[in-house]
């Protein structure tokens, strides 16, 4: 069969609908990319195959970021939010953290209007199943149908659908999520091309029908009243707000796990990949924390228009069978019926140490990933890297610099850092634990922080600059005794100035040591690292320094010490080593 050679040429390809992939799409259309989404099925763009929910510890700050720059994920989970809480609130600001349950349809349905009414986006029903190159770039995509799109970048967002295998028991199949056929040709691709391809985990607990969930034996949930907002551009939530549950397994609960290891998937060895450390299946909670007797679960709604309840804290890939015992040995749940079963699923992932700072490959130029190819977990991790894939996507395609956010920017830039710099041996998930400047990386002053560059790249719209520019100066007067000039309006409100600068004195003495601290960082951060160094020939490094900068190649001093295993001495040692390389006109090292 002839292929079909699409007649027009993009700027930006992405692959993917899922949560990175409509952030990268929508990102770098509105910077001005022709831009092409791929995806196998467009009734599932956006879809929370797992949790529904947005937000949580660290994840929070993530979305709030992600907003203050201009993507969607804020503004749509306001749309659709039904539960909402803030997280962390007996602890101080900076670790509050803010998450919602969501109506997943409701989500989904926004998501995808927002990404049809892009006018420089278009959206096509079909499966990539190769990159192209031409002249050591990416050049555009194969697909399944034999369709060739040109395109100046591609960015790829394959989630859990790289060779996918789903696990019930110790049945397997392929997919890349329940129902939906894996991509195991754009798997082939990658490894052709060179990369470093691993096997990672997760997987997603049952969905129960509430009519057999006795709430009357669970712990109610009352979700905050009023709701706040995650997208600095919502005036108030419109929805109404639901309840969650709470209920905790027994002794019963881990005798029937406990009977049933040998036919788990993880402990029978079927399983050989790892999940998520942070997020373990009630097996590994069992085994691993026998000394706890009863371990939390959260009945959380699906929707408005649904009796579906998701179990927070149930996730397994024991047999159907072994699953309906466990939930009717919990309280509450005697009489449950499992509308959809929980499975595990193995994926492949490219080694995101194969990255540069903008999350375009080293191997192939014009070639980006972002979200669980990468080796990350949850939607608002995907979002983010999302969303800076597009930009410099777009930007790359114009002839305009990369945009690159440091740690002391954002949680943006502590993650895309982590990846980069240490790669990754379990599936990645964000944390407040990981940012070394978090008293300044707040939920409360994302905007503050991110929201110029938001406005500079174009992606905020340029009527409310005015608007932004009165809340700064307002926060500003605030710090300084004073009152504000000209009260601020439209989003930023003089309430929300107060707050914010109330926060910043609180910590102003740790705030100023942590800025003082990332302007020494953005020295080291700026000395770049040539490409073509030997560390092999650079004997006065120790022998674990060389084998490990060797292994991870980084880009910059700044990451260099970020390696675990590399000390602080060895960075002083290798700042010295290219200083002289330097001197000699990068002859020598």
């Amino acid at each position: 069969m002839t292929d079909f050679n699409y007649p027009d040429t993009f700027d930006a390809i992405v692959v993917g609908g899922g949560h990175a992939g409509c952030e990268a799409a929508l990102a770098a259309a509105r910077l001005g990319a022709r831009t092409l989404l791929l995806t196998q099925d467009l009734d599932t763009i956006a879809q929370m195959s797992c949790n529904p929910s947005i937000g949580g510890v660290g994840k929070g700050q993530l979305v709030r970021e992600i907003d203050a720059l201009g993507g969607e994920m804020g503004r749509t989970a306001d749309l659709a939010m039904l539960s909402s809480h803030l997280l962390n609130t007996s602890k101080g600001a900076a670790v509050r953290s803010p998450r919602a349950q969501c109506d997943k349809k409701l989500y989904q349905a926004a998501m995808k209007r927002a990404l049809e009414r892009e006018p420089n986006l278009c959206l096509v029903q079909d499966e990539a199943a190769a990159v192209l190159e031409k002249g050591g770039r990416a050049a555009g995509v194969l697909t399944a149908r034999g369709t060739r799109y040109r395109s100046k970048t591609v960015i790829l967002t394959a989630g859990t659908f790289l060779r996918g295998v789903i696990h019930v028991g110790l049945r397997s199949f392929p997919g890349g999520r329940y129902n939906h056929p894996p991509s195991d040709l754009l798997s082939k691709s990658l490894a052709g091309l060179g990369f470093r391809l691993g096997r990672l985990k997760t997987g997603t607990p049952m969905r129960l029908h509430s009519r057999g969930i006795d709430f009357s034996k669970c712990e109610r949930q009352e979700p905050d009243s009023p709701p706040e907002p995650f997208s600095h551009f919502t005036g108030k939530i419109g929805n109404p707000q639901l309840p969650c549950w709470i209920t905790r397994t027994g002794p019963k609960t881990a005798a029937i796990i406990n009977a049933a290891l040998h036919r788990s998937p993880l402990y029978s060895g079927k399983i050989k990949s790892t999940g998520p450390r942070y997020c373990p299946s009630i097996e590994d909670k069992v085994v691993k924390f026998p000394h706890h007797g009863a371990h939390h679960l959260f009945l959380e709604p699906e929707g408005f228009g649904t009796e579906e309840y998701y179990v927070n804290g149930l996730s397994t890939s024991l047999p159907e069978e072994v699953q309906r015992e466990i939930v009717r040995s919990v309280a509450g749940l005697e009489k449950a019926e499992i509308m959809r079963a929980a499975y595990a699923i193995e994926y492949d992932y490219s080694d995101p140490a194969q990255l540069d700072y903008t999350l375009e490959t080293r191997l192939l130029p014009g070639l980006y990933l972002a979200g669980q190819v990468n080796g990350t977990t949850g939607y608002e991790e995907a979002a983010g890297q999302g969303l800076v894939a597009g930009i410099n996507a777009a930007r790359a395609a114009a002839g305009k610099e990369p945009v690159i956010i440091r740690r002391d920017e954002g949680y943006l830039g502590v993650m895309i850092d982590d990846l980069v710099s240490k790669g990754v041996d379990e599936p990645y998930r964000i944390f407040t634990s990981r940012a070394e400047f978090r008293l300044l990386l707040r939920a409360d002053n994302a905007d503050l922080r991110l929201a110029p560059r938001g406005f500079e790249l174009g992606l905020l719209p340029a009527g409310l600059k005015a608007n932004f520019d009165a809340y700064k100066a307002a926060v500003e007067a605030l710090l300084d005794g004073g009152k504000p000039a000209r009260p601020p309006r439209g989003p930023w409100t003089l309430e929300k100035a107060q707050k914010t600068a109330a926060i910043e004195k609180i910590y102003a003495m740790y705030v100023q040591r942590n800025k003082k601290q990332a302007e020494k960082m953005k020295k080291f951060e700026g000395l770049r690292i040539p490409a073509e160094f030997s560390y092999a020939a650079a004997g006065a490094l120790p022998n674990e320094a060389r084998h490990k900068l060797e292994a991870h190649r980084p880009l910059t001093l700044a990451q260099a010490g970020r390696i675990p295993g590399v000390t602080p001495a060895d960075v002083q040692l290798l700042w010295v080593l290219l200083e002289k390389r330097r001197r000699n006109g990068g002859s020598r090292e």
